[in-house]
């Protein structure tokens, strides 16, 4: 994430937050869409309408994460960004698994998850001041 982000960050200041998304969210399109047409994927795209439509929200969720990446790392430091990045996504990500959100099998939360998380928020903020 962080050498994606500081790459899109650069770019973004040459060319533009926006068109720099669309240049790397299109460019990963045509690899996946080459990826697919070698017959790398082994699911099926036939099966697409049978998944929750809220399983589809990654696709226009993934441009505002990588312009907010790319932001935030122009404007704060790739250390700064991605520290603060990864804090927020590990809170996000025990709240799903707490509440077995999206799809995702119940994993409880527990003292020491909390504290695993209390000990990351000290060093971000250790590393952000």
């Amino acid at each position: 994430m962080a050498f994606q982000g500081a790459v899109n960050a650069t770019a973004a200041k040459a060319i533009g937050l926006w068109e720099t998304t669309f240049v790397v969210l299109a460019s990963g399109a045509a690899l996946t869409g080459a990826g697919l047409a070698l017959g790398l994927g082994r699911g099926g795209l036939a099966r697409l309408g049978a998944a929750p439509w809220w399983n589809l929200l990654g696709g226009p969720v993934g441009p505002i994460i990588t312009a907010a990446v790319a932001y935030g790392i122009r404007k704060a430091g790739a250390v700064s960004a991605t520290t603060a990045i990864i804090v927020g996504q590990t809170g996000m990500a025990a709240l799903i698994d707490h509440l077995g959100w999206l799809g995702i099998e119940r994993v409880p939360f527990s003292p020491f998850k909390l504290l695993g998380i209390a000990l990351l928020a000290v060093g971000a903020w250790i590393l952000l001041n």
